[in-house]
């Protein structure tokens, strides 16, 4: 039977859908948000905390006949994420990734403005954005190509990272609007470069500052994202209904 043809039958049967997702063969690489810290569920993945309820586990569970490899590790940072790409398999016709925070100190930022002063965290986070906007770009491009070449043939899926809270939100306590909106501003940061370095590398950018919205910290919805919290590990990362409709949900509507 022709390829043709054989679209067409299938598209008389109703399972153009399910022919198209069967034959996937996807590759889930990136840092924590991507291997799921603060969803639980983390089974035997050790210091990865790869998590059965991580946006890539819910897109896998969604389409029937995927072939699946979960490379994303907690803290990775570019260079590690070069070197998850080595374990691509052959014939990946799909990989997603986050990366950017680790490289940008997203651990010392938060620390920085849990701990400091207004100004201090202020001048962190402006620290963090210089470096975002100047050494940041070469390094995502270098990642993407790299993703690119053991992987020529896969469709590149780059998620940015949400914004963590809402200001002025519900919160009483805990940090500032002013450190609030500077942590904020980081993330609109990464996102802005994330996008840029993926158009130029021809990839598809998933932006989920919008599917959190109203879901972020200090929110009267529920939160997608933990505050301070235990573990700590856990802290500033998705919750299992932040994996599900904030990364999953503008992934599924991206790709299908």
């Amino acid at each position: 039977m022709s390829t043709a043809l054989g679209a067409v039958v299938l598209a008389s049967l109703g399972v153009t859908g399910l022919a198209q997702a069967a034959g996937t063969v996807y590759a889930a690489l990136g840092d924590s948000y991507s291997s799921g810290v603060g969803a639980g569920s983390y089974g035997s993945s050790g210091s990865c905390y790869r998590s059965s309820k991580a946006y890539p586990q819910l897109w896998v569970n969604a389409h029937s006949g995927t072939s699946f490899t979960f490379l994303a590790c907690s803290g990775a940072r570019t260079g590690d994420v070069i070197n998850q790409a080595n374990s691509i398999p052959a014939g990946t016709t799909l990989v997603t990734v986050t990366v950017g925070g680790n490289d940008a100190g997203f651990a010392d930022v938060m620390q920085s403005c849990t701990l400091g002063s207004d100004s201090d965290c202020v001048s962190r986070v402006n620290t963090a954005k210089t470096y975002i906007n100047t050494t940041l770009p070469s390094l995502l491009t270098n990642t993407y190509n790299a993703i690119k070449a053991k992987a020529p043939g896969a469709r590149l899926v780059v998620l940015s990272y949400p914004r963590f809270y809402t200001v002025p939100g519900s919160c009483w306590v805990g940090l500032s609007d002013t450190k609030r909106s500077a942590i904020n501003s980081g993330a609109d940061a990464l996102a802005s470069v994330a996008q840029q370095r993926a158009a130029s590398g021809g990839a598809t950018f998933v932006d989920v500052r919008s599917s959190f919205a109203g879901h972020n910290i200090c929110s009267s919805a529920d939160d997608y994202l933990h505050s301070l919290t235990w573990p700590v590990i856990e802290s500033y990362h998705p919750t299992a209904a932040g994996q599900s409709g904030g990364y999953y949900a503008p992934l599924r509507t991206a790709i299908g």
